[in-house]
C-alpha cells in the first residue's frame, strides 16, 4: 500500500509541469507552423490567377478598364420562356435579344496555368517560348519547360505548354518540340497581339514591338529549313479598348492535316511541316484573336404548315489525311482521284458532296450515326479530325447531333473527351447523357410546335451502341475476331424510364392560334386529311444509333393487301452488321414503349397500343441501305454517304432523308444520290411513306 500511495502522490506532483509543457508547446506550434503560410494551393492560386491586390494599377487606369472591358458571351438554349419578346418575333429566334441566355462568362474563374483551348478566355498573353526536348514534357516536367523565376510568374503569368508536339509527324526520334506561353490578367503588362512564322534570313519590318523566339519550329527534323515565331507585343490591357481587346492573341493550338483549324481559330502560314503524299501530314500553328462565341442551335421546332425534315449522314470515316476511297471487299482504292498527291482527297470530296445534298435538301436537322472518325490508324489526331467532319453542316447554321460508332473508339482519345470537343462545336445538339449508363451520348430532343403553345410534336432518341465487347489484345480474344458491342440492359431501363416521363398530347395536333403572336396564319397542310377523331397519345418518336439491332434482318412484315414484304432498298450485299449478343433491346425496349396506357377503341379491347418509336436509323452497314419494317418499326439504314468509308464498284454515294409532316403524324423517307455535273443535285429514289396518311396499315 505504501508503494502504491508514493507512485499516486508522483504522479499528482508531476501534472502541473507536464500541463505546463504540453501548453507551451501548442503555444510553439501555432506560433512557427499553423500560424505562418505555406507554400501549398493558397499560394500557389494568387501567384497562378494573379489576384487584383498585388497589382499596384492607379484609379485612373482601374477606370479605364473597367469602361473598356469587354467579357465573352455565352448562349443557352433553355430558359427563354421569362423573355419578353418584341412584337412579331418568333419564340425559337431567342438569339440577340437581351435576356435570351447571351449571359455574362465569368473569365476570372478560368485558370491561367492551365492549357484548355475550349476555354472562351479574354486574358491576353505575355510572352512565347519554343522548347525541344527528347523526353516527353509530360514526364520531364521543369526539365523541358523554360526557365522562370516565381517574380516572373508573378508578374508575366505562369509557362502553360500547348499540349501538341509540333514533331509528331517527323518521327520519335526528333524529339518533342513544344510551344509554351505565359497568360496575365495584370493591366500594366503589354500584350501579345500578332505572331508571325518567317525563315531565318526575315524579319518583320518595322521591327518595333517584334520578339524572335530563339529555338526554331522545325528543330530536331533532319535538313528542314530553319522556321522562327516572332511576336509582336503592343499595349498594355489598361491601355485598350474594346476594339483593341478583340485583336489580341488569346490561344495557341496546333492542327495536323490540311483542313480547317478549330473553330474560332485561325491558321498561320508556312506549315511547321509539310505534307509529303500519304508518309507526312502537315502540321500548323493556329491562334485565336480575342473571343468567339459559338453559336448555339436554337430550340429544335416545326415550320408554321407543320414540318421538320431530318438528314441522316452515317459512316464518315474521315482521318487526319485528306483520305483515301477503298473497296469493301478488297481494301484497295476505288479512283485515283481521291490518293492522288495532286487530288482532294477523299474527306474533300464527301465534303463537296455533302455541301450540294445539303443545299439541295435544306434540313432542319442533320443527325450523324456514328463512325465520324475513320479510326484504324489514320484518325490519331480526334481533334483536328473532328474540326472539319461537321464544318459543312454548321457553316450552313444547321442544328446537328450526333452518336458513335465503333470506329470512334480506335483513336487514342476516349468518348467522353471527343463528347466535350463535339458539344463545344458551332450548333450542336450533342449531348454526353446521364454517366451512369453504357456508352457517351444517350440522350433525348424535343421538336416543338412552332405556335406558342410550344407543343412537344416529336421525339428524338439518340443512344450509344458501343464499340467492341472484347479488346483489341485481350489475353482470351487475341486470336479470334473482336466482337462487336451492342445496346446494354441499363439503356433499355433507361429509354424506358424517358418514354414514361413523355407526356400524351391531343393528336392529330392543332396549332394554338388564340395565343399568336401576330396575324399568322397557321393553315394546315392542302394535302392532309381531316381526322374524324382526335386521341391522347404521345409524340411519335424517332431513335438513332450506330450498330443495328438483329432484328433488322428478322423477316419482315407483310403488305396486308399485296403480301409483299415491306423491305424496300439494297440489303444482302454485304454480312450482317449487328453483334452476336443482345440484351433484348427490340422486345424490351421498343416493343414496351407503347403511345398510350390506353387501349384504342374503335380496334377493340384485344388490340395492343402502337409502339412509340416509328422508326430506328442506323449505320455501320455502308452499302446497306434498305428500310425494314419487323413488328410495326421500320428499321432503315443511312447507306453509304462518304467517299472515305467503305464502298462498292457502281455504289453511288447518298444520303438518307426522313421528313415529318403533318405536325409529327406522318413520316415520309427518301435517298438522295450523287449527281453529274449536269444534275449536281443528284436524284432521290425509293421515296415512300413510313408512318401516317399513306403508309401501310
Amino acid at each position: 500500500m505504501s508503494f502504491l500511495y508514493r507512485s499516486l502522490r508522483f504522479l499528482r506532483s508531476m501534472c502541473a509541469p507536464i500541463t505546463a509543457v504540453i501548453c507551451f508547446s501548442c503555444l510553439l506550434t501555432f506560433i512557427f507552423i499553423l500560424y505562418q503560410p505555406t507554400p501549398g494551393p493558397g499560394i500557389k492560386q494568387r501567384l497562378g490567377w494573379q489576384s487584383w491586390d498585388s497589382i499596384s494599377m492607379s484609379s485612373e487606369d482601374l477606370a479605364a478598364a473597367s469602361s473598356t472591358s469587354n467579357g465573352s458571351t455565352s448562349q443557352d438554349q433553355g430558359g427563354n420562356s421569362s423573355i419578353e419578346l418584341p412584337e412579331g418575333v418568333d419564340w425559337w429566334n431567342v438569339s440577340g435579344i437581351p435576356g435570351s441566355g447571351q449571359d455574362k462568362v465569368d473569365t476570372t474563374s478560368f485558370p491561367l496555368d492551365v492549357w484548355a483551348p475550349l476555354l472562351p478566355h479574354d486574358t491576353g498573353l505575355s510572352e512565347v517560348s519554343v522548347t525541344h526536348c527528347y523526353m516527353d514534357p509530360i514526364i520531364a516536367g521543369d526539365l523541358c519547360a523554360p526557365s522562370t523565376t516565381t517574380e516572373k510568374d508573378a508578374i508575366r503569368g505562369p509557362w502553360v505548354r500547348v499540349d501538341r508536339n509540333l514533331n509528331d509527324e517527323s518521327g520519335y526520334m526528333s524529339g518533342f518540340l513544344s510551344i509554351w506561353y505565359r497568360r496575365t490578367r495584370r493591366l500594366d503588362i503589354n500584350l501579345i497581339d500578332s505572331i508571325r512564322l518567317l525563315p531565318s534570313q526575315e524579319e518583320p519590318s518595322p521591327l518595333d514591338g517584334w520578339t524572335k523566339v530563339d529555338k526554331s519550329l522545325r528543330t530536331g527534323v533532319y535538313h528542314a529549313n530553319p522556321l522562327f515565331l516572332w511576336y509582336h507585343v503592343g499595349k498594355t490591357a489598361g491601355e485598350m479598348t474594346s476594339d483593341d481587346k478583340a485583336q489580341i492573341i488569346t490561344e495557341i493550338d496546333v492542327l495536323f492535316g490540311e483542313d480547317v483549324p478549330w473553330w474560332g481559330f485561325e491558321k498561320l502560314e508556312p506549315p511547321t511541316m509539310y505534307r509529303k503524299d500519304d508518309i507526312v501530314e502537315g502540321t500548323y500553328i493556329t491562334i485565336r484573336k480575342g473571343v468567339h462565341p459559338v453559336p448555339k442551335a436554337p430550340p429544335l421546332h416545326f415550320s408554321r404548315d407543320g414540318k421538320f425534315k431530318i438528314m441522316q449522314i452515317a459512316d464518315l470515316h474521315y482521318s487526319v489525311s485528306v483520305g483515301s476511297c477503298r473497296d469493301m471487299r478488297t481494301g484497295e482504292t476505288l479512283d485515283k482521284l481521291c490518293t492522288s498527291p495532286d487530288g482532294p482527297g477523299s474527306d474533300n470530296l464527301t465534303n463537296t458532296l455533302l455541301a450540294r445534298m445539303l443545299d439541295a435538301e435544306k434540313p432542319d436537322l442533320v443527325v450523324f450515326t456514328g463512325d465520324q472518325l475513320n479510326g484504324q490508324g489514320s484518325s490519331w489526331d480526334p481533334r483536328s479530325v473532328l474540326a472539319k467532319f461537321a464544318k459543312e453542316v454548321w457553316g450552313r447554321g444547321i442544328p446537328w447531333a450526333a452518336v458513335f460508332g465503333n470506329h470512334d473508339s480506335e483513336n487514342g482519345m476516349d468518348r467522353e473527351d471527343q463528347m466535350k470537343l463535339m458539344e463545344a462545336m458551332p450548333y450542336s445538339l450533342a449531348q454526353r447523357g446521364p454517366r451512369d449508363l453504357h456508352g457517351v451520348g444517350n440522350y433525348v430532343l424535343k421538336v416543338l410546335s412552332a405556335d406558342p403553345s410550344m407543343t412537344h410534336l416529336l421525339t428524338l432518341y439518340f443512344l450509344d451502341s458501343g464499340s467492341y465487347s472484347k479488346g483489341f489484345f485481350n489475353f482470351w480474344g487475341m486470336f479470334t475476331p473482336t466482337a462487336y458491342d451492342w445496346l446494354r440492359q441499363d439503356q433499355i431501363d433507361w429509354f424506358l424510364r424517358e418514354s414514361a416521363s413523355i407526356n400524351m398530347i391531343e393528336r392529330p395536333f392543332t396549332p394554338d392560334g388564340a395565343k399568336d403572336l401576330s396575324s399568322i396564319n397557321w393553315a394546315r397542310q392542302t394535302d392532309q386529311l381531316t381526322p374524324q377523331t382526335h386521341r391522347l397519345a404521345k409524340p411519335n418518336a424517332m431513335m438513332f444509333f450506330h450498330m443495328p439491332l438483329p432484328e433488322a434482318y428478322s423477316t419482315p412484315d407483310k403488305n396486308p393487301s399485296t403480301q409483299r414484304p415491306l423491305d424496300v432498298g439494297l440489303s444482302g450485299l454485304e454480312p450482317n452488321g449487328n453483334a452476336d449478343s443482345s440484351d433484348g433491346f427490340f422486345e424490351k425496349a421498343l416493343l414496351n414503349a407503347t403511345e398510350s396506357i390506353h387501349v384504342n377503341a374503335q380496334a377493340g379491347s384485344e388490340t395492343r397500343p402502337k409502339q412509340e418509336v416509328k422508326v430506328v436509323a442506323n449505320g455501320h452497314s455502308h452499302i446497306t441501305e434498305n428500310c425494314r419494317r419487323v413488328k410495326g418499326v421500320w428499321m432503315c439504314f443511312g447507306g453509304g454517304g462518304s467517299y472515305s468509308g467503305y464502298g462498292k464498284v457502281g455504289f453511288d454515294r447518298r444520303f438518307r432523308v426522313y421528313e415529318i409532316s403533318e405536325y409529327g403524324e406522318k413520316i415520309r423517307t427518301w435517298k438522295r444520290l450523287e449527281g453529274v455535273e449536269a444534275e449536281p443535285e443528284g436524284h432521290v429514289v425509293d421515296d415512300m411513306v413510313l408512318v401516317g396518311p399513306g403508309a401501310t396499315p
